[in-house]
């Protein structure tokens, strides 16, 4: 049996009207084998810090008060041989003409989302993907999604993506994560400057990666990969 590896996803604005610029999406991946510790870890970094165990991490939380925190969780990530992560991002979505490539804003979500994915998947793997759809039509989305990632990498009989789940997100810490680094990317991109301790966090990124986070990294980079993508 192939190896099974775990796909963890989050997205930020990717509504069509919500009036924000910067459309964000990230996937935070390991082997299905090391899920349960990395969860068991990450859970004991909160209790560390008198979090609750159920403390939902969140880019929206990060504090002063609870910087040393986000710190310790971005070199949990980073020092985690396991532990891998891309976002794509959309510097400003609205200056995409959908009417121009004769598309819906849906389809064209999902064209994202693949394109967020693709170079994640290896046909020599089995992959579960979980995601945090946050509107109404999370199943009809979910459904759909499934479909097209496998009709494009040729899974017909979904022997590669063998599951996409809806997960609550207070309840999967990597799906936590991929929150906090996606909000970073966000963060970054739309040159903010509202936070010390954000600012404190993107600096930690920009150190252990040696990336701007305003521009695209090689497709092959395994760890911290980012696509800024742009209308073709």
């Amino acid at each position: 049996m192939n190896q099974a590896i775990n796909i963890y996803c989050d997205e930020s604005c990717h509504l069509e009207n919500d009036q924000q610029t910067a459309m964000t999406m990230g996937a935070l991946w390991c082997p299905e084998s090391k899920s349960h510790d990395i969860f068991n870890d990450i859970r004991a970094i909160k209790q560390k810090y008198n979090l609750n165990k159920k403390f939902e991490i969140k880019w929206t939380k990060v504090s002063p008060a609870k910087l040393s925190f986000y710190l310790e969780l971005l070199d949990y990530f980073f020092n985690n041989k396991n532990l891998h992560f891309r976002c794509l991002v959309v510097p400003d979505k609205g200056r995409i003409d959908h009417k121009i490539f004769s598309q819906e804003h849906d389809s064209w979500y999902y064209k994202i989302y693949f394109d967020l994915l693709k170079v994640i998947f290896n046909p020599d793997y089995q992959y579960n993907v979980y995601i945090d759809i946050k509107d109404t039509r999370g199943g009809e989305k979910k459904d759909k999604l499934h479909e097209i990632l496998c009709n494009n990498i040729y899974d017909f009989n979904r022997e590669i993506i063998k599951k996409l789940q809806i997960v609550k997100s207070d309840e999967v810490e990597l799906i936590q994560l991929a929150d906090l680094l996606i909000g970073a990317l966000s963060y970054a991109n739309r040159n903010l400057n509202t936070s010390e301790a954000k600012n404190n966090l993107i600096k930690k990124i920009k150190e252990k990666t040696s990336y701007t986070l305003s521009k695209s990294t090689l497709i092959q980079e395994d760890k911290f990969n980012i696509l800024i993508w742009k209308a073709s």
